[in-house]
């Protein structure tokens, strides 16, 4: 038996509507879902304008206002970091610079007691890390 075909094809099309919308709703679900969760700890830098950053290799340690260390996202007493810091400075092929990130209102005591520790594991430099300043009164939009 044979069967007779009537239909002829058709060419089939994308409608360029929904993919747009499609890739709409994707960009805001980055976008949103980026700003519900910062990872790390919490902290209030400081602002500062014109500072000098630094050029090589770092090595980062956190303080809150309560005078607790956090490295590498995880609180950590002074005897583990001061390891942690010594294996760091003896794996690292260049000298490494500490970048203490301090709570605005970390006290000054607690921020050169960082410092000595970190001195005591290796580590001859150290940068405080802050926020940059306002923007320059000519770049203001």
């Amino acid at each position: 038996m044979k069967f007779t075909r009537h239909a002829r094809p058709t060419k089939a099309s994308l409608e360029a509507a929904p993919w747009v919308a499609v890739m709409f709703l994707l960009v805001m679900f980055l976008l949103l879902a980026g700003r519900l969760h910062t990872p790390g700890v919490r902290l209030e830098l400081p602002r500062a304008a014109d500072l000098p950053g630094t050029d090589g290799p770092t090595v980062m340690v956190a303080l809150d206002a309560q005078g607790r260390m956090y490295f590498e996202n995880q609180l950590i007493d002074e005897g583990l970091l001061r390891e942690r810091l010594a294996a760091a400075v003896r794996a690292a092929p260049e000298k490494l610079t500490l970048v203490i990130q301090a709570d605005r209102a970390a006290s000054h005591e607690n921020i050169v007691r960082l410092n000595l520790l970190a001195r005591g594991a290796g580590l001859e430099n150290a940068v405080l890390a802050t926020l940059p300043g306002p923007f320059p009164p000519a770049a203001r939009p």
